[in-house]
């Protein structure tokens, strides 16, 4: 029996030390895309929108856990659309951020109506659901005075668009840890650009967040994104370190070596005395490291993405620092 036990709490232990240690990789994932990309500043209101999945979830559980020692002073709001899909257990949500003491606000509109009344039975309804839901979740943005709105997008997901861009639209685009939106008005960010998904859901299961399935487009098969998803997770069991590096390029862009004439003057190339920026690779063979060695793994001193030669340089104040909110806060 004592033999049991001990098993028992060894593996406790393990688990309490592994929940432990995916928190801190989190957190530091979060607070370096933050620090890069000068995503929060000093004074914000962060609008987090809660879809009910594990990303969002993991999102605002990192952001509160971040602003209770950051060395500035942000608000974070939780919001939720409810978009009238039949059966959604409204109840959850509301529950939850009272819980854990959070200001939020549910938005009820019936998109799901519309989106079926104009979208075929059997076509994917993603494009229409995602264009309808920005447009509501700007206007509350500014009804609730938010200078920030915050996304749940991972690094797999940015990656996930890089494809679809290329295989389908022709466009060597990705999705942008920040950006402004269309009308100009509104910051959108992505603090969990530098995060995995593996490591998210691993997290939603160590929190025990209470999952809501979308019921709208879940269902759907074949969807592009999925078939890319597929292929990106079977690169990274077949060929690991595949992901990191691919993820890396995208920090790590040579213009002169692509051919967009748009982005880079090639009709105005000249020749010159001094060594052109890039260098000439055209004759030369190219040196590959095994992306293996790029890998981020569990280890929490292993270099994380963001720490690459390519990356933008740190800011002086990180939001990672710890320091109690009384204390007056130096530049």
């Amino acid at each position: 029996m004592s033999d049991t036990l001990q098993l028992a709490d060894d593996k406790a232990k393990k688990a309490q030390f592994e929940g432990n240690k995916l928190t801190k990789r989190l957190r530091h994932h979060v607070g370096d895309a933050i620090n890069d990309f000068n995503m929060i500043e000093e004074g914000d209101r962060v609008m987090v929108c809660l879809s009910g999945g594990k990303d969002s979830y993991a999102l605002l559980d990192i952001l509160l856990g971040l602003q209770k020692s950051a060395p500035i002073d942000f608000s974070i709001v939780a919001v939720n659309l409810d978009q009238k899909q039949p059966g959604f257990p409204e109840h959850i949500l509301p529950q939850y951020l009272e819980s854990i003491g959070v200001e939020y606000r549910i938005i009820e509109e019936d998109t799901y109506s519309i989106v079926k009344r104009l979208i075929p039975e059997g076509k994917t309804t993603c494009s229409l659901c995602s264009r309808l839901r920005r447009g509501i979740l700007y206007r509350v943005a500014d009804e609730l005075g938010a200078t920030k709105i915050a996304l749940g997008h991972h690094r797999d997901d940015m990656l996930h668009t890089l494809f679809l861009n290329m295989f389908y639209g022709g466009k060597l685009k990705a999705m942008p840890p920040k950006l402004v939106s269309d009308d100009g008005r509104h910051m959108v960010i992505r603090p969990l650009a530098y995060c995995r998904e593996k490591d998210l859901e691993r997290y939603a299961q160590l929190r025990e967040f209470p999952i809501i399935p979308c019921n709208l487009c879940g269902s759907q098969p074949n969807l592009q994104r999925q078939v890319v998803k597929e292929m990106v997770n079977d690169w990274d069991k077949r060929f690991p370190g595949r992901v990191e590096s691919m993820f890396r390029a995208l920090q790590n862009v040579v213009p002169s070596h692509l051919a967009d004439t748009g982005l880079f003057d090639f009709a105005g190339l000249k020749t010159g005395d001094s060594p052109f920026e890039g260098g000439d690779t055209a004759f030369d063979k190219e040196e590959f490291r095994d992306p293996v060695a790029l890998a981020s793994s569990d280890d929490e001193d292993a270099p994380t993405l963001a720490a690459t030669p390519a990356a933008p340089a740190r800011r002086t104040i990180s939001i990672l620092d710890s320091r109690p909110k009384g204390d007056s806060r130096g530049g």
